[in-house]
């Protein structure tokens, strides 16, 4: 009984320490923001993208997304899902390219060298003294 008290203890333990792991906390809080980012993507395509582009995909006397083949085919709605991925995955395209510009802009400005101007001569001086023995030590092994 001992034995199975301590197993159990050493699970549970194990358990709150994997789920309080900043990982896992991290996981669960991206999870969410990309739900609620999801609901904004989809509203963007179906509210604003799609009435601009429904106009230029009619077809006389009926909406697109309603074709069917036979009983049950829905192909409208199956091209409509291919529309709607083709804009979001534009649109988060779009949207990280711009995220990634905008870090490299940070990254950029971060690495900004000092512009000491001993401290540069002494870098220069000191790959100079590095080459130059680099050189030496291949013209003569013996050094």
């Amino acid at each position: 009984m001992a034995k199975i008290n301590r197993r159990a203890r050493s699970f549970i333990n194990d358990f709150r320490e994997f789920a309080v792991k900043g990982n896992v906390v991290d996981l669960a809080i991206a999870f969410i923001i990309g739900g609620a980012f999801g609901k904004i993507v989809t509203s963007f395509v179906q509210d604003l993208i799609m009435p601009l582009m429904n106009p230029l995909i009619t077809l006389p006397g009926q909406d697109w997304r309603t074709i069917s083949i036979g009983p049950g085919i829905a192909i409208g709605r199956f091209f409509g899902s291919i529309v709607d991925f083709l804009i979001i995955a534009f649109v988060l395209f779009v949207t990280i390219q711009a995220l990634q510009k905008f870090k490299r802009k940070e990254q950029v400005a971060a690495e900004l060298p000092s512009s000491d101007s001993h401290l540069v001569a002494q870098e220069r001086l000191t790959e100079a003294l590095n080459h130059l023995t680099q050189t030496l030590e291949t013209r003569n092994p013996q050094i």
